[in-house]
């Protein structure tokens, strides 16, 4: 037991540092390609600025995400030995199509750094377009995989073995579209309202600069129209789990009972003890709708299952609650940001409403962290749902607190790293 725990805890560390450089790869592309754009068909050299600058700081991240990924990619094959053997084959094709995306981001990035003067303006637009391309792809790749774990798919198993293995199908499970959807689009959330609150914040000091306006204005302009689109990605990701994965769904709302008309809570408290959730607001059958586009539909409880099939229920309800919660004030921020705009005709530089960015800055990625754990706690006690038991796939290695405390140590080091050169490449004369 204290092997799982170590190892678990040693798996999440080193995810939850590495999603926030995964996702910021993913999305940063895009307002720096958004950039160059402005500057193709305007010709402001505040948004050239604004595309090399910003390009500076996407080669920061994706140096620090490529090491922090590499250290994962051991950590799956020390950590889970068990799971790498029996699922390597069926989950391979994903891992090695994200290798391929890595380098196809790592080699246009590289072209749109150096890029400038040396080749046609269009050519080098193009480049950062593959970038964009190459991160949104290699994070796809690996939620597919993900995916799998929670949907699995594409085999046939026998005798404690998975065979007959169609990649194809364990790559396109149930979840990967809903999976993927969801986290794209909050890597473009997080990314844009960060930018936008950092931007906000100096705006507050200097409302009529003009590099923080147009930053602004792009950072905020994506963030918003995602802000919209987010909710209905989680829609989404809520009736596949009502089909697929009933506990988790359970779990996430602490319902303890299978009932029809079931409903939705805000808040609230759960016992485990004593299966019930106490002190939520409950918005009768709302839950039911929401998963099954019926308000008298059945929806599973957790009594359903024995305890020891049970996710850590306090963990996924509470995670799923601060991401709904970070998700709601930024799709507010981003509505109001909007009518702002229509009202104004011009960008929403209120001081108010820039303090409420500048607040918004950390949400998006809060909203990550909080996702993921409910994806991969509420998935417990499975590691491949149905079939492996986490603690069948963990190594037997003793004293994992060495490498947790080495790792931690590290993620601290590359921390600071990023820190100072972003306080020195990007942020210097600000």
């Amino acid at each position: 037991m204290e092997d799982l725990l170590a190892a678990r805890a040693q798996m999440a560390m080193s995810l939850a540092f590495h999603i926030i450089f995964a996702s910021i790869g993913i999305a940063m592309p895009l307002l720096m390609v958004i950039a160059e754009g402005l500057w193709l068909k305007t010709r402001d050299e505040t948004y050239l600025t604004l595309a090399k600058k910003w390009s500076k700081g996407t080669a920061i991240m994706f140096a620090v995400g490529a090491v922090s990924g590499t250290v994962l990619s051991f950590e799956l094959g020390l950590l889970w030995p068990t799971f790498m053997a029996h699922a390597g084959p069926v989950i391979g094709m994903p891992f090695s199509l994200e290798g391929l995306a890595f380098f196809i981001e790592a080699i246009f990035l590289g072209i749109y750094l150096y890029g400038w003067k040396r080749v046609p303006e269009k050519v080098h637009w193009l480049a950062g377009m593959m970038v964009l391309l190459g991160g949104m792809c290699s994070g796809i790749f690996v939620v597919t995989a993900n995916a799998w774990m929670n949907t699995p798919a594409g085999f046939t198993f026998e005798n404690g073995e998975f065979t007959n293995i169609d990649p194809i199908a364990a790559m396109l499970n149930p979840s990967s579209f809903t999976q993927a959807l969801h986290m794209t689009l909050a890597a473009f959330l997080a990314v844009g309202f960060a930018v936008a609150g950092i931007h906000a914040y100096f705006l507050r000091r200097d409302p009529e600069n003009p590099f923080h306006r147009k930053a602004f204005a792009i950072a905020l302009s994506v963030g918003a129209v995602v802000s919209i689109l987010q909710p209905i990605s989680g829609d989404i990701s809520a009736k596949r789990l009502a089909k697929h994965q009933p506990i988790k769904l359970a779990a996430m709302e602490g319902q303890w009972e299978t009932e029809r008309g079931a409903p939705l809570r805000i808040g609230g408290i759960p016992d485990e003890e004593a299966e019930v959730t106490r002190y939520a607001i409950e918005i009768p059958k709302a839950l039911s709708f929401l998963a099954h586009s019926d308000f008298n539909a059945e929806i599973m409880g957790l009594k359903d299952v024995p305890p020891e099939n049970r996710p850590p229920v306090a963990i996924v309800h509470f995670a799923f609650q601060i991401m709904v919660a970070c998700g709601l004030v930024m799709m507010v921020a981003g509505i109001l940001g909007g009518w702002l705009a229509w009202r104004r005709k011009g960008l929403p530089t209120n001081n108010w409403y820039l303090k409420f960015v500048t607040v918004c800055t950390p949400l998006g990625f809060i909203a990550i962290e909080a996702g993921w754990t409910v994806t991969e706690v509420g998935r417990q006690p499975w590691v491949v749902y149905g079939y492996m038991r986490t603690a069948d796939a963990v190594t037997s290695m003793p004293n994992l607190i060495v490498p947790f405390l080495c790792f931690t140590v590290l993620y601290i080091f590359l921390s600071i790293i990023v820190v100072i050169l972003l306080r020195r490449i990007i942020f210097k004369g600000l």
